[in-house]
C-alpha cells in the first residue's frame, strides 16, 4: 500500500481496536434508548477485541522467548550461522523503508546483544523447540514464557466468557418478538462510502502481503478438507513473524506450487469477504426489506477489529461466506444444501447444523436440501480420490472427524485446562445441536439465522485447535440476528415452492 499512498503504514492492532470501538459506538449505539438490546449487542461485539489482542500478544511473547531459548542453547560456533534476521521485531513487519535517493533501504545483518531484541533462529531449531514444549509441558520455562502463556490463557478465558454471553443472547432471540426498527445513526450514503473504503484497504493489504507457510493453518487445525490444510495464511497485520510462528516468505523463496497456493489463497480470501459483504446486503434487502440496515450491518462487519486481524485466514472467511449464502438462498432448499454441504466438507463443524436445517425444511423441502448436501459431500470426496487411494481413507477421516478427540489440543485446552474436560463439553454441544431440531417450533427465518449462529458459537468451546478464535463462523449470522426485524411469517410452508426451484418444468408451469 505504501507504493500507492505516501507514507502509509498499516495501523497497529491495538490502535485499530480503539478507533473501531469509537466508530462502532458512534454509528450504532442507540443514545435515545440507552437500556436497549441493541446497545447490549454492540457492547458484546466490542468486548471480543480485548481477548483477541491478549491471545495474539501472548503468542508473540511466547514464540519470542522460544526463539531466544533456541539461540541460547545453540553451540557458540554455530550461533552465527543460525542467525537469519537480527533486526528488531518492528522491522520484520510489513514496512517499506527507502533511502534518501528513493531506492529501497538495505538493512545490514548485525548481531545485537540486547536481551529485548532476540535473534531469530533457524526454522528447524525452532520447530524442535516447539515440539519439545508440546510433548513435555512440565519442562523448565522462563518467567517470560510463563507470563506469555498466562496472557494467552487470560485472553481465551475472556473470549469464552464473551462468547458464552453471546450464546445466551442467541438462545433467547427466538422469544424476542418485539423488535423495533433501529437503523444506524449514519445515512446509507455515508455507510456505503465507509464500507467501500474499508473493503478496498483490507483487500489491498491481502493482495500485497506475503504468505506464512509455517503457521497454525495446517493438519493441526483438526478435522477438515485436505485443501484447506495446504493453503497458507496471508499476513495482513503489521506485527512480527513471531506472532504467527513463521517468517513471511518472499516471492523468490516460493516454488511454483507455493506460488499457486498463495495466489489461490488470496483469491479465496478476497472472494469470501466480498461474498460476506454482498450476502449481508442482499439478505437485508430481499428478506428483511431494509437496505439501510443491511449496509449498516456490512459496514459493522468491516469495522470490527476481528475482521482486520484475521483478514487473510482462508479457513475463517470461506466457511462464513458459505453459511451466509445458504441463508440467502433459504427459499431454494437444494441450493441452500449445496452451500451447507460445502461448508461442512471444508471445515467439518457445520455438519452439526444439519439437524437444525433439516427441521426447518421438514414440512417442505427437506428432501431437496438433503440431496444438495449429499451431492456436495460426494463431489468433495471424489476430488480427494484423485490424489490416490493410499491416502484417501486418511483424508476422509479428517474430513468427517472420524477419530478420538486429541489429547494434545491447542488454545485454552493446551494452556492449563485438562483435555479430559472437553469430553462433557462435546457431549453438551451434540445435545444442543439436536435440541435445535425440536426447538423452536415452528421455525422461521429469524430462528434459522439465530440458531445457526448459536451452533457455530457453541463449537468454539470444544474446538481443540484454537477454539474461540474462529469468530467469522458466526459473526455475519450474529450481525444479521442483531439487525433483523420480526420474521415469524417466513416459514418453509409459505416460502418454499413445491416444485423444484429453478427447474425448466417448474418455470413452464408458472408461466
Amino acid at each position: 500500500m505504501s507504493e500507492f499512498l505516501l507514507y502509509y503504514k498499516r495501523p497497529d492492532p491495538t490502535t485499530w481496536v480503539y478507533l473501531s470501538s469509537f466508530l462502532t459506538i458512534g454509528l450504532y449505539f442507540v443514545f435515545h434508548r440507552f437500556w436497549s438490546v441493541r446497545n447490549l449487542d454492540i457492547v458484546l461485539l466490542i468486548l471480543l477485541a480485548p481477548g483477541l489482542l491478549m491471545v495474539h500478544e501472548g503468542r508473540r511473547r511466547h514464540l519470542r522467548e522460544m526463539e531466544s531459548g533456541v539461540i541460547a542453547e545453540a553451540d557458540p560456533e554455530d550461533s552465527i550461522a543460525a542467525v537469519l534476521v537480527t533486526t528488531s521485531y518492528e522491522a520484520t513487519g510489513d514496512t517499506n523503508e527507502t533511502s534518501s535517493d528513493g531506492r529501497p533501504a538495505v538493512v545490514e545483518p548485525t548481531i545485537q546483544q540486547e536481551t529485548n531484541v532476540p535473534l531469530v533462529a533457524e526454522p528447524e531449531a525452532l520447530d524442535e523447540r516447539l515440539e519439545q514444549t508440546a510433548l513435555d509441558p512440565d519442562s523448565a520455562e522462563s518467567a517470560e514464557e510463563v507470563s506469555a502463556k498466562q496472557l494467552q490463557k487470560n485472553g481465551f478465558v475472556l473470549l469464552f466468557v464473551v462468547e458464552m454471553l453471546i450464546l445466551v443472547r442467541l438462545m433467547i432471540d427466538p422469544m424476542m418478538n418485539r423488535r423495533p426498527l433501529l437503523d444506524p445513526n449514519l445515512k446509507i450514503g455515508g455507510l456505503y462510502f465507509i464500507s467501500i473504503c474499508l473493503f478496498i484497504f483490507m483487500m489491498a493489504n491481502v493482495a500485497t502481503s506475503t504468505p506464512r507457510t509455517r503457521v497454525w493453518q495446517g493438519p493441526e487445525l483438526g478435522p477438515g478438507y485436505a485443501l484447506m490444510h495446504k493453503l497458507p495464511t496471508i499476513t495482513t497485520r503489521p506485527v512480527s513473524a513471531a506472532l504467527a510462528g513463521a517468517e513471511p516468505a518472499t516471492e523468490d523463496e516460493l516454488d511454483l506450487a507455493q506460488k499457486s497456493r498463495t495466489l489461490l489463497a488470496k483469491i479465496l480470501v478476497i472472494g469470501a469477504h466480498l461474498a460476506v459483504v454482498v450476502g449481508i446486503v442482499l439478505i437485508a434487502n430481499r428478506h428483511f426489506g431494509n437496505l439501510h440496515a443491511g449496509v449498516g450491518c456490512a459496514t459493522l462487519y468491516l469495522i470490527l477489529p476481528y475482521t482486520a486481524q484475521m483478514t487473510g485466514r482462508v479457513d475463517h472467511a470461506v466457511p462464513a461466506a458459505l453459511l451466509l449464502w445458504a441463508v440467502l438462498n433459504y427459499r431454494r432448499p437444494m441450493l441452500a444444501g449445496l452451500f451447507i454441504g460445502l461448508a461442512a466438507g471444508l471445515v467439518y463443524y457445520p455438519l452439526f447444523l444439519l439437524p437444525l436445517w433439516c427441521s426447518f425444511y421438514w414440512q417442505r423441502g427437506v428432501r431437496r436440501f438433503a440431496v444438495g448436501v449429499a451431492a456436495t459431500l460426494v463431489f468433495l470426496m471424489l476430488l480427494l480420490s484423485l490424489g490416490g487411494t493410499d491416502t484417501l481413507i486418511d483424508h476422509l477421516r479428517w474430513m468427517y472427524g472420524l477419530f478420538p478427540p486429541t489429547n494434545e489440543p491447542r488454545g485454552i485446552w493446551g494452556l492449563g485446562w485438562s483435555p479430559v474436560w472437553r469430553l462433557p463439553v462435546i457431549v453438551a454441544f451434540a445435545i444442543l445441536s439436536f435440541f435445535f431440531a425440536a426447538w423452536p417450533s415452528p421455525k422461521n427465518l429469524g430462528a434459522l439465522i439465530g440458531c445457526s449462529a448459536a451452533v457455530m458459537v457453541a463449537a468454539q468451546f470444544w474446538h481443540g485447535y484454537g477454539g474461540g478464535l474462529y469468530i467469522a463462523w458466526f459473526l455475519p449470522l450474529l450481525l444479521l440476528t442483531i439487525f433483523r426485524p420480526n420474521l415469524q411469517d417466513r416459514i418453509a410452508l409459505k416460502v418454499v415452492d413445491r416444485r423444484q426451484s429453478g427447474s425448466l418444468s417448474g418455470r413452464i408451469q408458472s408461466m
